[in-house]
C-alpha cells in the first residue's frame, strides 16, 4: 500500500529558491522510520530516502 507522503521545506534551504523538501514516513502508530529528502525545483524526480539516524546525524554535524 502506497502512502502519500506530507512535504515541508526544510528549514536547512536557503531563500535563494535552493529548497530542501523534506517529508517523514513509518507505520500508522506514528513513529518516524525514515525520512525523504527531495528539490523542491524537481519535485517529480526522484528523491533520496534515509534512516532516522542517518537524518540525525547529518542534522547535528551543520
Amino acid at each position: 500500500m502506497s502512502v502519500e507522503l506530507r512535504w515541508f521545506k526544510s528549514t536547512y534551504s536557503s531563500d535563494e529558491g535552493e529548497c530542501l523538501e523534506v517529508a517523514y514516513s513509518g507505520p500508522r502508530s506514528g513513529k518516524v522510520t525514515a525520512v525523504h529528502l527531495r528539490d523542491s525545483k524537481n519535485p517529480a524526480e526522484p528523491g533520496l530516502r534515509v534512516s532516522v539516524r542517518a537524518w540525525a546525524s547529518f542534522t547535528a554535524a551543520r
